[in-house]
């Protein structure tokens, strides 16, 4: 008789995106389901979903384009179909992404989003060509769209006592979001002193349970991108915060499947993603305009903070979670920033009255 164990959220997700890439691929031709499976053991699921909704964008845009498809439902799309694809064709659709037309919603493409797209795409011409089911690996003669470095967006130290200030007064919202507010303002201030005081992912935030922490060594025990498990540890004033939630936590009656949830909603379920995202959105808003702060800009800010103070790249690397330290260089290591900011006042476009000779 198996028996059956406690799921955690990262389990119940990754359970989630089986049944949807499930759903994916029952429109799609069988070779999909082929490629998929070969990669089932070397990605994530989702990654896996991930391009499951890249490559259905893909025949999609050829049932709709292709006067040859049009007739015939994505499924029946043969092999002999697919190896007689162009270049041009596979241009077309990379122009075709910038910008179109979905369930009556405008949808566009950076050059960000249209590099994952042609990487989904070339995975799958590449299985297929490997695999001899087609002659041909068109997708590698499509170059990738340049990526342009973008701007690195942080909190300077002045804002982030500003924002949790502004969490913890509620101060600048409306009067509905303050009657809100009376009622996650304690829950609101540890979650945001957690995520700005250990720089975890927001997935890995509410994925957490009342049985990650520890508080007896100051840790809590996340489930990292890859599925592997490490202990982050949190200084006075995140223990302050969790263990001040806590208290109001232990209150709730939780509804069914949420009882082990750390952070829960007004709903009294598991805190989600997106939810995390709106109160980011919201309590930032009021702090600062000229930065689009979302939860991934606080773990921005901490990774800076931490090099800041240690010089330790290593260690960042290490506390963030990175596989490759070359992506902790890349985002923390670079102070052109700081550089631009004391160039704003080197030139002098005006002598003061009491300077001029």
């Amino acid at each position: 008789m198996a028996v059956l164990r406690d799921e955690n959220y990262h389990d119940m997700q990754n359970k989630a995106n089986i049944q949807k890439l499930r759903g994916i691929l029952e429109e799609l031709p069988d070779y999909c389901r082929d490629f998929f499976r070969s990669i089932s053991d070397t990605t994530s699921t989702r990654t896996r979903l991930a391009y499951g909704y890249d490559i259905r964008l893909f025949f999609e845009f050829l049932h709709a384009t292709n006067p040859s498809l049009k007739d015939k439902p994505m499924k029946e799309f043969s092999l002999s179909q697919f190896n007689s694809l162009t270049r041009e064709d596979l241009v077309e659709y990379m122009e075709y992404i910038t910008l179109y037309t979905k369930d009556g919603k405008e949808i566009t493409n950076d050059e960000r989003g249209k590099a994952r797209k042609l990487s989904a795409l070339r995975r799958l011409f590449q299985y297929l060509f490997e695999n001899e089911k087609i002659e041909k690996n068109t997708a590698s003669l499509i170059p990738s769209p340049k990526l342009h470095e973008k701007a690195i967006i942080r909190l300077d130290p002045n804002e982030v006592a500003i924002l949790l200030d502004q969490v913890e007064s509620g101060e600048k919202l409306t009067d509905k979001e303050l009657v809100y507010h009376q009622k996650t303002k304690v829950r609101d201030v540890a979650l945001l002193t957690l995520l700005l005081g250990t720089g975890i992912r927001v997935s890995e935030c509410v994925g957490l349970d009342l049985k990650d922490l520890d508080f007896d060594n100051g840790g809590i025990k996340v489930r990292r991108k890859g599925g592997y498990e490490a202990v982050v540890y949190f200084g006075e004033e995140v223990e302050e915060a969790l263990l001040d939630y806590l208290e109001e936590r232990e209150a709730v009656t939780p509804e069914p499947g949420h009882e082990n949830a750390l952070f829960l909603s007004l709903q009294n379920k598991r805190i989600s993603v997106r939810a995390v995202e709106k109160l980011v959105k919201k309590y930032a808003s009021r702090v600062t305009t000229l930065k689009k702060i979302t939860p991934h800009k606080l773990r921005s800010t901490y990774g800076t903070s931490l090099y800041q103070e240690t010089g330790d790249i290593y260690l960042v690397a290490d506390v963030l979670g990175h596989k490759d330290v070359n992506t902790t260089r890349k985002h923390y290591a670079d102070q052109s920033e700081e550089n631009r900011r004391r160039a704003a006042n080197v030139v002098k476009l005006r002598e003061k009255p009491d300077q001029a000779d």
